[in-house]
């Protein structure tokens, strides 16, 4: 899989392990993702943690056959920060046929909970 000219190459998002059933990614926290008053944006934490869950989903499709949309997110930001790494740890709730439910949980190099989401992801067949 291709990620570069994507959000992942925008924001420096690393892929550090993906499995059907477990997706770790890494992303720094500097200038480039920072809100106007130097802190990690909550919207970048988003895009992690959906980027985290789309990935699993694609893992568990017939990529030949199915694409993978994220159809609903949520987020609590529970700790803010200003530099270093976050992981986003993305583990499977539900797996189904056209629908898959994803929570990851956002940590900092220290492994302090940053963020933490929900994601529902939808299969659709390719046409």
């Amino acid at each position: 899989m291709d990620l570069s000219h994507t959000l992942f190459e925008t924001l420096n998002i690393e892929v550090e392990e993906a499995k059907k059933d477990y997706v770790v990614l890494s992303m720094p926290v500097n200038a480039t993702v920072h809100q106007p008053l130097g802190f990690l944006h909550g919207g970048a934490s988003v895009a992690l943690a959906e980027s985290a869950a789309s990935l699993g989903a694609f893992l568990n499709v017939d990529a030949d056959r199915y694409n993978v949309f994220g159809i609903e997110i949520n987020a609590n930001h529970v700790k803010s920060k200003r530099e270093g790494m976050v992981y986003a740890t993305a583990k499977p709730i539900h797996i189904g046929r056209m629908t898959m439910v994803w929570e990851i949980n956002i940590t900092d190099e220290g492994d302090q909970l940053i963020s933490t989401s929900r994601c529902t992801i939808g299969v659709v067949e390719r046409t």
